[in-house]
């Protein structure tokens, strides 16, 4: 039930962040969720989208270093302390998380949480037996 990331290394100067994102939108690759964190020297583009395959390959094609990872999108509800009590149960369940962030699920008015756990396939197995959450899975996750 994991979804794949792309994380796409580009360097730390104005305009960097425009060029993947021309690559996509002039293919038509739509981008579901995406985040940006930062050091001194580069920068990390996280984004989820439905055509990973396509999308990773013309990145790639044209000169960006991409690569996919596994992450667990958990859908909670939007309210005070939402984001709490998923943590709370990830400790609870001894995992680990390396790093997160949110959105909104559609028209729903739900927050998803995308977590990238140190071991992916051990996160999903224990948050499956759990009634507390909610595992999106591609399916429910690009539901239009």
């Amino acid at each position: 039930m994991n979804l794949k990331q792309i994380s796409v290394f580009l360097e730390n100067r104005k305009g960097s962040l425009s060029s993947p994102l021309k690559v996509l939108a002039d293919a038509g690759v739509g981008i579901c969720t995406l985040t940006m964190a930062d050091t001194s020297d580069f920068g990390v583009l996280r984004l989820i989208v439905e055509e990973w395959q396509k999308a990773v390959e013309l990145l790639k094609k044209n000169g960006f270093a991409a690569v996919v990872n596994d992450v667990t999108v958990i859908e909670v509800e939007n309210v005070p302390g939402g984001l709490l009590r998923i943590t709370d149960l990830l400790t609870k369940l001894d995992l680990n998380v390396e790093y997160m962030y949110a959105g909104v699920a559609g028209d729903s008015g739900k927050a998803m949480l995308v977590f990238r756990f140190e071991n992916a396939e051990e996160a999903v197995a224990k948050l499956a037996q759990c009634k507390e959450c909610r595992i999106l899975g591609e399916k429910e996750f690009f539901a239009k």
